[in-house]
């Protein structure tokens, strides 16, 4: 959305009743300087003529929102008004009280301009440069540029000609009636809302924000190929150790990451579509589970997690889905109640041996039982090797569907890619 701020000062007698010109764009917002100090009497806002009360607080906070309407203290003390996503409804006089009987009276004008309805995103990775233009009208060519930021609880200037930040510049193009900003070296805490304006220089002070961008800052840990067969399984664990509690989540990047799949609850198996999520908070680890590998599924993916409203970090997945005749194998197994059953697999060589049984959730769990004995034998071929699993003295619980593959462990992901499904009867 774009917004159109208008900052206004006032120098009239203190204690007189201030009466306020203020015009903004439908879709846009206006924020205005009372010019005031913000005291910790009951603030009030209403809509006259019916005097329609919009805000009605007692509770002394530096931070009074209702809706669309806020009452704010800035950096410098001063009581701010702000009123977002304009619309024409909004156009009329209000009374704001402030103080005692200090009160201020603002009429509001909203008109329709289409340099005012933009909102744009911008996602730049940490230590990078977060580039953004912002259009403003002919009229303005001349005015002093100027970039707000919203805060948690204010909305306060971060760049003018005025007051100057080591890391962000402007520059203006007066041909096209853009100015470009860039911040260098960006951090976690450049993340948020940035308000580009223009500071109209009349009798009364007064800023137009004319571009809101949305900024996400992003950290990519790592880059891994993951591979797994047509029809077979693929256990991906993502690694998040600092972030625990954090919402974790996957997404197919080269679909734009539209959708974010994420378990909904945490340390608990949840089914997302064709894929079941466990968000581990104990570990920091996010499990993701295909149970049945398609086509369709190869792609980059993010597996990451949202440090905050405008943070993320995330590792990168490039899935290729192997199409070959001989994997997935099916094999079927039939033991005697209290015998002993061999399993044999093969595997690729350099990897790790994994092997594990379907629950009721058809979600492939570890086996940790003094019953199952992995026995590695020597390679078949040079790519490939062949182990054994023993399960011994098997009973009615042991059958069931089991998956044996292969295994690649690093630092931030470990994924397993399950090529041997064996159906275990028990008579």
């Amino acid at each position: 959305m774009k917004i159109l701020l208008i900052f206004f000062t006032f120098y009239l007698i203190s204690g007189a009743v201030k009466d306020i010109d203020v015009t903004g764009y439908s879709g846009g917002s206006v924020l205005v300087d009372s010019e005031k100090l913000w005291f910790s009497d009951y603030k009030y806002v209403a809509k006259l003529p019916g005097w329609n009360i919009i805000i009605n607080d007692t509770k002394h906070d530096k931070w009074i929102n209702e809706g669309r309407f806020t009452l704010f203290q800035n950096n410098e003390g001063k009581l701010m008004i702000y009123i977002r996503e304009l619309i024409q409804h909004d156009a009329g006089r209000y009374a704001i009280d402030v103080f005692h009987n200090q009160r201020i009276y603002m009429s509001l004008n909203v008109e329709e301009d289409s340099c005012c309805k933009v909102s744009k995103k911008v996602m730049v990775n940490i230590g990078e440069t977060a580039a953004f233009s912002c259009e403003y009208s002919q009229s303005h060519i001349n005015d002093p540029k100027i970039i707000f930021k919203e805060e948690k609880d204010s909305i306060e200037t971060i760049y003018s000609t005025w007051k100057k930040e080591g890391r962000i510049s402007i520059s203006n193009d007066k041909h096209k009636n853009i100015f470009s900003v860039r911040i260098t070296a960006v951090t976690p805490d450049d993340g948020g809302v940035y308000l580009c304006g223009v500071w109209i220089n009349r009798p009364l002070y007064s800023y137009s924000i004319i571009t809101a961008v949305h900024l996400h800052i992003i950290n990519k840990l790592a880059t891994y190929r993951v591979s797994g067969y047509s029809g077979g399984g693929l256990m991906i664990k993502c690694e998040h150790p600092q972030y625990k509690t954090k919402p974790k989540y996957i997404c197919k990047e080269s679909d734009g990451c539209s959708e974010r799949k994420n378990p909904g609850v945490q340390d608990e198996w949840m089914e997302n579509g064709d894929v079941s999520l466990y968000d581990d908070t104990r570990a920091g680890v996010l499990m993701v589970f295909f149970r049945e590998l398609k086509a369709a599924d190869a792609g980059t993916y993010r597996c990451g997690v949202n440090v905050s409203h405008y943070t993320e970090s995330f590792t990168e997945l490039q899935l290729n889905v192997k199409h070959d005749a001989k994997y997935p194998m099916d094999v079927a197994k039939t033991a005697y109640l209290g015998e002993e059953v061999n399993i044999t697999c093969q595997i690729p060589e350099k990897h790790k041996v994994h092997f594990c049984k379907e629950d009721d959730n058809h979600i492939c769990q570890n086996i940790s039982s003094s019953k199952v004995t992995q026995m590695n034998g020597s390679s078949e071929r040079n790519e490939e090797r062949v182990f054994t699993v023993i399960i011994s003295n098997v009973s009615v619980r042991d059958a069931g569907v089991y998956w044996c593959g292969a295994e690649t462990r690093d630092t931030y992901l470990t994924f397993i890619s399950l090529n041997t499904k064996i159906q275990l009867n028990i008579i």
